[in-house]
């Protein structure tokens, strides 16, 4: 049962947390009920929602953020290195191009295509057995020498910042839009999303003195990770869009993020805890989460209040951000809100 303190502290989560069990969302989230053990299954499919294929203008030369122009005659095999980029090829209308995905790139239209990298680990050899006319690759693909070596063998291959915050949305399909010759579907696209993100935004609750406090925390219960979000980690411009505090970025945790300690989770003293949905399932669920040292003494631990999105589409920053921002929003503040 929720804590009188903690209550009285936060009390819009503590009235919205009949509704979080229902809570159900397009990107995967699920909030969940305080006596629950892990979140329920999504009820909407996992699925980008594409603009009409358009006609690619090509040849285009591009800048490349390390510094290079990238010169591109053909947009037939496509191989995007994130599952962030592979979401933007696809939603701007050119996913039969897709020869290749991330292992991250798990929404239904890409599922089944063959995976080339892992986490940014990127397989040379298995990119240049398909024949790819372009590579889209961001700064933190790798090892350097993967990406040389396709380069070398004469593949245009384009590097794109990664993305840390909204900001970074338009930014991204404009740069992949361009590199794909399909500019006009890239303004298209950044309209329609920054229409959609806009409309996310004007669900959040009116500002009060007790904004939600929120942990991100990154699990991986299988491998021993359990790690605090900090400034760099990417979740703290999602947070403050849903009108939430980022406890991690709030401490002054200037890195990405740092391994969890008691005394850190103390500090942060939130009121929600968000993970994504396989890094819960890692650990055990919801059981498994208070185990670890510090959760339980927590606001969040303590009320068992666990803001959950898939994996695939949490960070992405991209076409369907606006689904992400709306989940957040659901589940912190309820349906009602």
């Amino acid at each position: 049962m929720p804590t009188p303190a903690a209550s009285t502290r936060f009390p819009r989560l503590a009235v919205a947390v009949a509704a979080l069990a229902l809570a159900l969302t397009a990107c995967g989230g699920t909030a969940t009920n305080p006596g629950s053990s892990a979140p329920s299954a999504a009820a909407v499919p996992d699925r980008v929602e594409p603009l009409p294929t358009p006609r690619p203008a090509l040849p285009v030369t591009v800048p490349s953020v390390d510094g290079t122009q990238v010169t591109i005659t053909s947009a037939d095999r496509v191989v995007p290195l994130s599952g962030s980029l592979n979401e933007i090829v696809h939603t701007l209308g050119l996913g039969k191009q897709v020869v290749a995905r991330d292992i991250t790139a798990t929404f239904e239209q890409a599922a089944q295509l063959p995976v080339v990298t892992r986490g940014h680990d990127v397989s040379a050899e298995s990119v240049l057995s398909l024949g790819p006319t372009l590579v889209i690759a961001e700064t933190t693909s790798g090892p350097g020498e993967a990406i040389q070596q396709i380069r070398d063998a004469g593949v245009p291959l384009l590097v794109i910042a990664p993305a840390k915050g909204l900001d970074d949305v338009p930014k991204r399909i404009d740069a992949v839009a361009a590199a794909l010759g399909v500019k006009e579907t890239g303004t298209q696209l950044n309209q329609r999303t920054a229409d959609r993100i806009a409309a996310a935004r004007r669900n959040v609750p009116a500002a009060t003195a007790e904004q939600p406090r929120v942990a991100f925390l990154y699990l991986r219960g299988t491998a021993s990770v359990y790690l605090l979000g900090g400034s760099d980690s990417g979740a703290a411009s999602l947070l403050e869009a849903a009108g939430a505090v980022d406890t991690g970025k709030e401490s002054g945790l200037g890195k990405d993020f740092t391994p969890i300690t008691s005394e850190a989770l103390a500090a942060a003293a939130p009121d929600a805890i968000l993970v994504m949905s396989k890094g819960l399932e890692s650990v055990g669920g919801i059981d498994g989460l208070v185990k670890i040292p510090g959760v339980a003494q927590t606001p969040a631990g303590m009320d068992r209040r666990v803001v959950t999105i898939d994996d695939g589409v949490l960070l992405n920053y991209g076409p369907r951000t606006d689904q992400v921002l709306s989940s957040l929003v659901t589940q912190l503040y309820g349906k009602g809100a």
